[in-house]
């Protein structure tokens, strides 16, 4: 029986900053270009609305989605619960996937905050639920039970290893919603991957969505800060929640400068880190055909490497050798690729687990 391991995040390494870290999207630091621009923006005080590199990208990002208003927030986490706090009122419930972002990694914030509970529904290998198994969820209006208000989807999909919905199935949810009366809101906090890896533009996605949240910190390479879109009366709801959970910041601008060159550059950087993610899968199939998770399909800057004799002697043999990844679960490492991580990176990582492999035919 395999162990759960306790989840490590923070490396013990004391040269972190020299090693290949492929934790996250998350742990990359701003481009020159990002900091010339942070040093120039034009600031005003956001909660007075007067910050004027705030708006513009508010701005922008509603027209990239399709929307009406978009509200920059701190975080990812702060935009999923806003979303929700927006959408449902106290005693509603969300329906999400067990293995969603929202329910798995968000400290059930719902809960905490807003006062909502939620119904988990199974998720399959490719990050989506059964439509029956979500319209199986949906209360009946009853006074013994919380009324259904939302559907939560993921696009890409963490726990799947980033698997991209299929904009098919994110259409059926949006319909089923349209069914029962319920608002649909999608987790994007990658969906720029999922825009690139399906071929279509990210209103292609957000159009099946009520409201739609974006991480700039992943793997668009942004500093700090994430998007939340919707409809005018959803956003300025999402507003009055953020000052209420401490959200309202003041010049913003500094930080939503670098979210517009992260912007301008996000075609080209995820293309990258696409290639990038497939060159290491391929290599690592073409080792040890079985340990991949998701080799021939689904492969967008994510790589799950399958452990069946547990993870811990993995991650250590690399960070021995300076290359960082995450412990998952008790059977899975994830590698995720990310603009600080080159091509010639990729090949001494290839190189790295080539070794790895003789190591363990030698003991």
């Amino acid at each position: 029986m395999v162990t759960k391991p306790t989840p490590q995040y923070t490396t013990t390494v004391p040269n972190s900053a020299q090693c290949i870290d492929m934790r996250s999207d998350t742990v990359t630091l701003p481009s020159d270009e990002m900091k010339e621009a942070m040093v120039k923006a034009v600031l005003g005080d956001d909660v007075y609305g007067e910050d004027r590199t705030v708006n513009e990208l508010e701005e922008r990002c509603a027209e990239l989605f399709g929307k009406e208003a978009g509200l920059f927030v701190a975080s990812g986490t702060m935009g999923n619960l806003l979303a929700i706090m927006a959408h449902c009122q106290r005693g509603d419930e969300i329906i999400v996937g067990r293995y969603n972002h929202i329910h798995r990694w968000e400290q059930g914030n719902y809960a905490q905050l807003a006062g909502v509970s939620a119904t988990t529904v199974q998720v399959g290998s490719d990050g989506t639920m059964k439509i029956d198994d979500i319209e199986d969820a949906i209360r009946v209006q009853d006074i013994h039970m919380p009324n259904t208000r939302l559907i939560c989807l993921e696009t890409t999909h963490n726990y799947s290893g980033g698997r991209p919905l299929p904009l098919d199935y994110i259409r059926s949810v949006r319909e089923l919603a349209s069914k029962h009366g319920l608002n649909v809101h999608i987790d994007g906090a990658r969906i720029y991957n999922a825009a690139i890896a399906l071929g279509v533009e990210v209103r292609d996605i957000a159009q099946y969505a009520d409201s739609v949240m974006m991480c700039f910190s992943k793997g668009l390479g942004a500093p700090v800060g994430s998007i939340l879109v919707g409809s005018k009366a959803f956003i300025d709801r999402a507003r009055r929640s953020r000052k209420a959970v401490g959200g309202g910041w003041r010049q913003a601008g500094v930080l939503a400068a670098a979210a517009h060159i992260a912007l301008n550059n996000a075609e080209k950087t995820i293309r990258r880190d696409h290639a990038n993610a497939q060159k290491l899968a391929s290599g690592i199939n073409a080792i040890t055909p079985d340990n991949l998770k998701n080799v021939d399909v689904g492969i967008t800057n994510m790589v799950i490497l399958k452990c069946d004799n547990g993870v811990s002697p993995v991650q250590k043999f690399f960070e021995s050798r300076g290359v960082l990844m995450m412990l998952f679960d008790a059977t899975r490492v994830r590698i995720v690729l990310n603009w600080g991580v080159t091509e010639e990176d990729v090949e001494k990582v290839l190189g790295h687990y080539k070794e790895f492999i003789q190591s363990l035919s030698n003991s």
